[in-house]
């Protein structure tokens, strides 16, 4: 396989859809089975002995069956509306990557049911099951049902123990790639999250009596702490923090907002880094609504930990593969940050033309993705 063949396998699975016209393709659903059927007829072309588990995980195993193992893969799900090669391209490259092995190297290759969380809200039901902890909501299980797996055997979906480190091809969905005009980069860390939902209760009332030095908006604070959280990421390095949530009551236009909710997404792949900054952006919170005599309201939705990712000889392999070496951080969330509490877990990222992704238009370079292909043979020759 080279790039144009890969390109050409993720445009052929991009017409496994829930929608015409439109790439959509959630958990376990009837274009996650066609999907299914010719990944599974690549990985066997490969030399890959090919199961499905419990979680609805296709899953290709070659070399010889006792030897320390290295896994590679993505997801075959979609958001609504996807590109072509998000997740996708990491199954179809981690199959060239196998189908290029010395006899004497043991691979598995996985193509993860689901990461995105689109069918029942709930992401990385996929990953979640090979890491131990499979994912038990009632409504998942009956769509493991209605697939034709067995919930029961969730347990057995769990990483061989000859697997001992798991690498990830992805685009980078970002354009850190192309303004620095590098074709890969290796991911250093997986970003930390901390969300909270902000709830600013002032006085609604009628907006042409009453005075502004005696209003209580909470609107206007809101907005104030919104400029206020934007500059303070600004002044931080490799600081992502962003407000994309707004909800004014009661809602009209001659009524001066009583009560507005926001939230807030603080990433970066220090944990007290981004620990500090939160709290600071609170503590500012608090500060704008006691000027304003408002109270505040904080609620604090998700708090997970930057994730490493450190599978030795990576670097070796993309310069041997004749390719600049850049370390970044991986702001969103993946697979291989799951699979890291069994394994090892590393990420090579390629270049996203326009930083476009979760979109049609998303893109991938043909030489970008030979580099790629390189340098995982690169890595699995020197294991």
């Amino acid at each position: 396989m080279d790039a144009h063949e890969i390109i050409r396998r993720c445009h052929i699975l991009a017409g496994c859809t829930e929608e015409p016209g439109r790439i959509t393709r959630t958990f376990l659903s009837a274009a996650m089975r066609e999907a299914h059927r010719l990944v599974r007829a690549w990985m066997e072309q490969a030399g890959l002995a090919v199961t499905l588990d419990a979680a609805g995980n296709l899953r290709g195993v070659a070399g010889p069956p006792d030897a320390p193992r290295l896994m590679m893969g993505s997801h075959l799900d979609t958001v609504p509306n996807a590109g072509a090669f998000d997740g996708i391209l990491g199954v179809v490259l981690a199959i060239a990557v196998a189908a290029s092995r010395p006899p004497n190297r043991a691979v598995e290759v996985v193509a993860f049911s689901e990461e995105e969380g689109v069918r029942f809200g709930i992401p990385f039901i996929g990953s979640r099951a090979l890491a131990g902890d499979p994912v038990m909501d009632p409504a998942v299980l009956e769509a493991i049902r209605d697939f034709g797996l067995d919930p029961a055997k969730l347990p057995d979906a769990v990483l061989a123990p000859e697997v001992r480190g798991y690498l990830e091809f992805h685009i980078e969905q970002g354009p850190v790639l192309e303004a620095l005009n590098l074709p890969l980069g290796v991911v250093g860390h997986i970003a930390g999250q901390s969300r909270y939902l902000l709830t600013f209760t002032g006085a609604a009332n009628h907006a042409g009596t009453t005075p502004m030095h005696l209003r209580r908006d909470a609107l206007a604070a809101a907005a104030e702490w919104i400029g206020a959280v934007e500059q303070h990421a600004r002044n931080v390095e490799s600081l992502v923090a962003t407000v994309g949530q707004i909800e004014a009551s009661p809602g009209a236009s001659n009524v001066i907002p009583g009560e507005v909710r926001v939230s807030l997404d603080v990433r970066h792949a220090n944990n007290a880094t981004r620990h500090e900054a939160a709290n600071h952006l609170l503590t500012q919170a608090e500060t704008i609504a006691g000027r304003r005599k408002l109270t505040l309201d904080k609620q604090q939705r998700l708090d997970q930990s930057a994730v490493p990712m450190l599978l030795p000889g990576l670097d070796r392999a993309v310069r041997a593969a004749g390719y600049p070496l850049h370390r970044m951080t991986s702001g969103a969330g993946h697979d291989a940050m799951i699979i890291a509490r069994k394994v090892p877990a590393a990420m090579v990222f390629l270049r996203t033309p326009g930083g476009i992704s979760h979109h049609p238009a998303e893109a991938v370079l043909p030489g970008d993705i030979s580099a790629a292909l390189n340098a995982g043979i690169q890595f699995l020759l020197a294991r």
